[in-house]
Parts: C-alpha cells; structure tokens; sequence
C-alpha cells in the first residue's frame, strides 16, 4: 500500500449488512451536513442519537428511486466522459472513523462523483449552476477522504439533460469539518460506553 494514500478501498457492497457495520463503526459523507449543522432534515442531536443507539436505514421513497437510478446514471456519466466510477467505500488512513461511500471513483482516483437523482436537487442544480449548500458538507467530506481537488456533482433524471457542476476542495471549510466531526466522534464512543 502507498504510505501517502489518504485511503484505503474496504470491499464491501454498498447496501449489504457488512457495509451498513461498516458504516455504524464512523462518520460517513452524508453525515457530515448533520454534524456541521447544515442538513435541513436532521439536526446534530437526532444524528448522535443514531449513531449511539444503532439506526435501521430505512430510504424513502425517494431515496429508493434514486438508488434505483443510481447504476443509470453512473452509466451515463461512463459513456459521456469515457472513464468507469465504480462504486466505492473508502477509509481514511488518517483517521480510522473517517469514511465514505462513494458514488463513483476512477480506478486511478483521480477522479470522483456524487450521483443525485431526485427532482429538487435537479431541479435547483440546473437553476443555480451549483450543488444546494446542503450537500456541501458531503462534498467536501468525500474530498477530505480522498484528498483530490474535486468533485464531480451529478444530476440526472430520465429524459432530461444530465446536470453536471464541478465543486473545487474548500480547505478552510475541511479543517472545520474534521474538528468538527472529530468533537463528534468522541461524543459517540463516549456515548455507546455510557450506561443507557
């Protein structure tokens, strides 16, 4: 393995049970938002809680569509720039609780996406030119795990024209981020070795 690697790949499949431990055992993209306070539907506390107590991931309506859309637009996204992003779930070498489940990585890694399929993010990416703000935590926690410059945001839904928008890495913003997320994990660990 390269010593200067920011992560290691874990072979696991996205959705299984071994990956959803995987997961329970650090802070993953998606939950970056809720620890800096910038996830409209989930506040900092609601995700401790979770993460002390043990969370069944059930997805909505929505998010099950677009899982279900997920390998289509991935595929779109191959044809279109001429390069494969498998899936993948990345593990910091940095910080062992700072993980990713990545939509698409360049066997290389030189390359990342973060795959939307939903009508609003659609819908407000192709108006604005630009990810929502309340993906940006994930973002650049995705590139705080993989160490690149950035990140292809890309939204499709069928039958219109895929949205595409590069988001550049914010370093101030990821050395906040990981205090951040760092101050969290501990209240985690020394939440699950608390008497309930």
């Amino acid at each position: 393995m390269d010593e200067n690697q920011p992560y290691t790949i874990v072979e696991l499949e996205q959705g299984t049970r071994e990956w959803l431990s995987w997961r329970e055992e650090g802070l993953g993209a998606s939950d970056a938002p809720a620890v800096m306070g910038e996830n409209p539907w989930k506040s900092p506390a609601r995700l401790l809680k979770e993460k002390i107590e043990g969370c069944r991931f059930k997805p909505n309506a929505a998010m099950s569509r677009g899982i279900a859309l997920e390998p289509v637009a991935r595929a779109r996204y191959e044809t279109l720039f001429g390069v494969e992003v498998p899936a993948a779930c990345l593990q910091s070498t940095r910080y062992d609780w700072l993980r990713a489940s990545v939509d698409g990585l360049a066997p290389d890694g030189s390359l990342v996406i973060e795959i939307k399929c939903g009508n609003k993010v659609y819908s407000l990416t192709s108006e604005t030119g630009e990810a929502p703000r309340y993906y940006y935590g994930q973002l650049q926690h995705i590139l705080a795990v993989t160490g690149l410059d950035s990140i292809d945001f890309w939204c499709y839904l069928p039958f219109m024209p895929e949205v595409h928008v590069v988001v550049g890495r914010d370093e101030p913003y990821i050395e906040r981020m990981l205090e951040e997320e760092y101050r969290f994990w501990k209240n985690v660990i020394s939440g699950r070795n608390s008497p309930r």
